[in-house]
């Protein structure tokens, strides 16, 4: 992850969220680069309090930097909003303040305030064209020193999708495992065929609706066709994410309305409103975390990446029902 310069406020305005995740952890690298023993405070937007803005900014006696990071900026309260737009138009110099917001009406005076404060904005919309999607693929191989035939990234898009988390995944994982300089067409149908027939959505929908003989039967499946365990592990990841989104959204919005502050499209909201049924915030929060454990023995924390996915799986259907 490359390290920038950060300036004192900072505007992280868009609706794609690997790359609004990206945007803070470059910005963090960079006051880290500078100040190893910078403070970090992380934080979404619905926890923060009037007055903890004015606590975390204030000059420590030591002179230590910091970087406050509030995600889904959105959730704000307005006296929180009114607070942070007053203090970006006299920032801290020992502090980097960065705000994730995803763009849209709700929250919309804050952004208008940051900005006429002077924060610098970094843009990160949703990539809708092929164009751009491909343009992707290929700086995401370049950014693991490897290269990328255009072929093979048409095809790496075609076996994947559009989700820029899973062609993440998909690239660091023929990066990693594939040798050579180049990446070429036919390595890409080598780790990815078969996802026609199963892919990693298909087992993701299965386990977070509780359908554990199938989960288990297409997992098995994907991995015998070729389907990469990181991608698996992904797929299902998203799919609980999903879950926590709607889940957590405002009860008074529906339908566009909904979908919109979601940033999804509406048959995909009906859907995951459909999967939340039999789903706690307790057994939800345990799934998400054996998603985390999964993620990290499949890229070489652990022996077996299969029995990795298979305990994955296995404890997200358990928890589901708030187990």
């Amino acid at each position: 992850m490359a390290a920038i310069d950060p300036a004192p406020v900072i505007l992280v305005l868009g609706d794609e969220e690997l790359l609004a995740d990206r945007a803070v952890s470059e910005v963090i690298a960079g006051v880290k680069a500078a100040d190893p023993t910078a403070e970090v405070h992380d934080l979404p937007g619905a926890k923060l309090e009037r007055g903890e803005l004015t606590r975390m900014t204030s000059p420590s006696l030591f002179g230590d930097r910091s970087v406050v990071a509030i995600r889904s900026a959105q959730d704000l309260v307005k006296d929180v909003i009114a607070e942070i737009v007053s203090y970006a138009a006299h920032p801290s110099e020992e502090t980097v303040l960065v705000l994730v917001h995803p763009g849209g009406v709700k929250g919309k005076a804050l952004v208008d305030g940051v900005k006429k404060a002077g924060a610098r904005v970094v843009t990160v919309t949703k990539l809708t064209k092929p164009a751009e999607r491909l343009a992707f693929v290929k700086a995401e191989v370049k950014r693991a020193g490897r290269t990328i035939g255009g072929d093979a990234a048409v095809a790496l898009l075609d076996a994947v999708g559009n989700d820029l988390r899973e062609l993440a995944a998909a690239c660091s994982q023929l990066a990693f495992d594939t040798p050579g300089k180049t990446i070429d067409e036919a390595a890409v149908a080598r780790y990815h065929r078969g996802r026609a027939e199963v892919s990693g959505f298909t087992v993701a929908d299965s386990a977070v609706e509780g359908r554990l003989s199938e989960a288990l039967e297409q997992l098995r499946w994907a991995l015998g066709t070729g389907t990469a365990p990181v991608l698996l592990v992904s797929a299902l990841a998203g799919g609980l994410r999903s879950l926590a989104k709607v889940g957590d959204a405002p009860r008074n919005l529906r339908g566009g309305q909904l979908a919109s502050h979601l940033g999804m499209p509406p048959w995909k909201v009906d859907r995951v409103q459909r999967q939340l049924n039999g789903w706690g915030p307790d057994g939800l929060a345990r799934a998400i975390q054996a998603a985390a454990v999964a993620d990290e023995q499949v890229k070489g924390g652990g022996a077996d990446p299969a029995y990795a996915l298979e305990h994955m799986i296995q404890t997200v259907v358990a928890n589901r029902n708030g187990r």
